[in-house]
């Protein structure tokens, strides 16, 4: 199956120690965090791979080019932002498959994606999504499920601090379903896409208790420096 990576990020919480580069390309431990992520999917057997794009995209391309460690890359470019819906909505012109990942190119949520496909075709789902189950949310919002697993809400973040499954960056659409809901030329998938139609669509969040890191902050920026001295990959 294809993969789009959202790699547009701005990074703009992690300027005053990531500056003039895509959020993707932050350094950890002298590699980029999209090579990391790279490996990753890689690992779980992932051939092709396309880049959803925007700031400064050069910066990824003179990297990594069209192939990385025998995966072949492909550039979806944003002339102007189109958010995480528009951005993967443009990518699916390149996606030759009826059903594809997506994964936030900021976040590593080290999970099997062999056992996620196999879940998501067995439940004829529209979309599957990676859960993580945290402890203090606070900085996330929480993804509510019933017990058969589907989505059946969503909680905006707030500093108060509870338990609850997050989103964790990885999804996997049908690409028809998803191409047939009526949508802006811009958007946020997670907004206008998620939090509009999971009660008409087979939406349905899968859980799982691995590794999971997003990069966003300083705080878990510098924590990756060390966690990802451990990673296979």
């Amino acid at each position: 199956m294809d993969a789009i990576v959202l790699a547009g990020g701005f990074g703009t919480r992690l300027q005053q120690l990531v500056k003039d580069i895509p959020k993707p390309m932050a350094l950890i431990n002298n590699r980029p965090f999209l090579e990391y992520l790279l490996n990753y999917l890689k690992l779980n057997k992932i051939q092709k791979i396309i880049l959803s794009v925007g700031y400064k995209h050069e910066v990824i391309f003179d990297y990594f080019k069209t192939n990385f460690n025998n995966i072949e890359l492909v550039y979806s470019i944003e002339d102007e932002p189109l958010g995480t819906g528009g951005g993967i909505k443009k990518a699916t012109e390149l996606v030759q498959d009826d059903t594809f990942f997506v994964i936030n190119g900021d976040t590593l949520f080290d999970i099997d994606l062999t056992n996620m496909l196999d879940y998501h075709n067995n439940n004829n789902c529209d979309i599957t999504i990676a859960l993580k189950y945290f402890n203090d949310n606070s900085r996330y919002g929480s993804v509510k499920i019933d017990d058969k697993n589907k989505v059946t809400g969503f909680i905006e973040k707030n500093e108060k601090s509870c338990q609850s499954f997050i989103n964790g960056g990885i999804y996997i659409i049908n690409k028809i379903k998803f191409n047939t809901v009526n949508l802006p030329y811009k958007f946020s998938f997670e907004k206008d896409f998620l939090e509009k139609y999971y009660n008409v669509l087979n939406i349905q969040g899968l859980s799982f208790n691995n590794y999971f890191l997003d990069i966003g902050i300083p705080q878990d920026y510098n924590i990756a420096q060390n966690d990802f001295k451990h990673l296979k990959y």
